[in-house]
Order: C-alpha cells, then structure tokens, then sequence
C-alpha cells in the first residue's frame, strides 16, 4: 500500500516550507513520491513554489479551481485514484489553510483508496508567533488541525522568541481544550526554523502517526468561512505591492486580511515570490511565477483592496 500523509496548517503557517524540507529527506532516502497541492483557489500559488522539487524521484498534482466543496471533495477522490496507480513509494497532501479535516479522513476510508493508501502521518504546521486573538472560525480550524495530528511543527522558531512559542503552545492548548480535545501526551510538538531537517527531527516526524479525534463541528465550519480574492495582471513593482500590503494588513476597512501571496515580475523579466501575514513580509527570487497576488481573509471588502494596488 502507498503511505499518504497530510501536511495542514493555518493560513501563512509555513507549510510549503516545510513540506519542501520534508520531502527532501524522503527522497534522500530514496522514495519516489507524489505531492498533491490540494487548494480551493482559482490559481494555485504554492504549485509553484514546489516545482525544484520536480524530477525522477518526484512528481506534482494539483487540484484547484474554485469549484464547490463537493465537486472539490469528487476531484480530490478523483486524483487520489489516479496517482494510486503511479508507484510511488509515499504521497504528501498540501492542502488549503482552510481545509475540513474529514474530508481527507472520509475520503481515504472510501472504496478503492482504502486498498490502495495507508493513511502515514498527519502533520499540523503553526506559526510560532501565532496572534494571540483570532476569530471563532480561525480558532476552530486552529484546534481541528491540531487535533487529528500527530506531530505539530513550530514553524518560524529561529524568527520567533521563547515567550513566543510558550505562548503558541499555550494558545494551542486553550484552542483544543475548547474544541472538547485534549492535548495528548503522546503528541509531538517540534520546532522548526530555517536550516534542513535534522535527522532526530525528522525520524520523529516519519513515525508520528495521526488521530481521529471527536468534536463537534460548528455550524460555521459546515460553509466557507474564508475567502479569497485574485488580482491578476496587475504589473506593480515590489516596492509598491510592499507598501500597499503593509497598509491594508492594519487597515479594518479591508476586512480580516490573514495572508496576501502570489508573484511580481521585475522589469528584467525575472520573478518574486511575494508572502505576506500580520507577522512578516517577504519577497524571495523565483525561477517562474504568474502575475497574480492573492488576498485570504475573512469579511475581505474588494474594492477598498483594490483602490491600495493604485496607490
């Protein structure tokens, strides 16, 4: 049987960051592998940032589109079927910042995928510097995520302060104690910062498992909580999309803005990798990229968005 795991975290967690990491060691070990960039959005941004890892010992997929949650629940299905066929030694789900935890678990225990896939690990990826309030819908994802996994990485640990991951893991903690769970003993929580996953690190996260865990699920949680809104072709230099990022993140008239992303192309034709949340932005060269930044929230309010990118 392939072994599956599932890379989940919040909004601007750092999970492709770490699933790079990740996935770079198990090829180190000689796995063939299959990732699948699981995303609700029209255009899938993350894809992209993957693409280094492509070659014989490693392949992409992608599900995006925009579509309803059903129809995305049939394509994830769909695909799972597909690169079962393929022969690869483990496949890694990178799915949405706002992705249901059932869907992965129902989907795998539906026939034929509960004969091909063995369910490995499931891996929840925070923020070490973790805002101290959210709203009910954030904290809920936050606790589900944390709930059914088997290891959760700290990510950003050599940007953050002691007193800052104590009090992520305490949030975290308070979040599951609200959702009815409880934190397990058993559960792992390591810290991840910028270097390569050292081998104690990463032989702990290969054998975490994960948990089906009991909670009721929120009316909220049963539609779509967040949006997103793309902007494409908008052709605006990277001092520009900074300064316009740094303003509408403080500004409510926007909305709750969790996490602005996409790509900028510099008058030399080569790209940028912009990321942007409430704790940092960041704009890193990348081989290829799309004009498009998109802008995750809650309440998003798109033409105060949108008159920020004219200046």
């Amino acid at each position: 049987m392939v072994k599956i795991d599932l890379v989940t975290g919040f909004l601007g967690s750092g999970k492709t960051t770490f699933l790079k990491k990740y996935a770079k060691r198990l090829m180190e070990q000689g796995q063939n592998i299959g990732i699948l960039e699981n995303d609700f959005g029209a255009v899938n941004v993350d894809m992209m940032l993957l693409q280094e890892l492509e070659g014989e010992q490693c392949e992409l997929e992608m599900i995006s589109g925009g579509c309803d949650p059903e129809t995305h629940r049939r394509r994830f299905r769909t695909k799972l079927i597909a690169m079962g066929m393929c022969g690869y030694d483990r496949v890694l789900v990178e799915p949405s910042g706002i992705y249901d935890m059932d869907e992965f678990f129902d989907v795998l225990h539906e026939e034929p995928l509960d004969q091909w896939y063995e369910i490995g690990n499931v891996i929840a990826v925070v923020d070490a510097r973790l805002e101290d309030t959210l709203s009910p819908e954030a904290e809920y994802l936050l606790a589900s995520q944390a709930a059914n996994a088997g290891c959760m990485i700290l990510s950003k640990c050599d940007t953050a302060t002691e007193e800052q991951r104590q009090n992520t893991i305490a949030h975290l903690k308070r979040s599951l104690a609200a959702l009815g769970c409880k934190q397990r003993a058993d559960q792992k929580i390591l810290c991840e910062g910028a270097e390569p996953l050292p081998d104690q690190e990463f032989a702990a996260i290969l054998s975490c498992g994960y948990y089906i865990a009991s909670y009721e699920k929120p009316d909220f949680a049963k539609g779509q909580a967040f949006e997103s809104l793309y902007f494409l072709d908008m052709h605006l230099d990277g001092d520009a999309v900074t300064a316009a990022v740094k303003k509408m993140l403080k500004d409510p008239a926007c909305g709750h803005i969790f996490r602005v992303k996409g790509f900028l192309q510099n008058p030399d034709g080569t790209w940028l990798e912009i990321n942007a949340t409430q704790q940092e932005i960041t704009r890193k060269p990348i081989a290829n990229g799309q004009d498009v930044l998109i802008v995750i929230g809650e309440n998003l309010v798109e033409d105060t968005i949108r008159a920020y990118w004219k200046g």
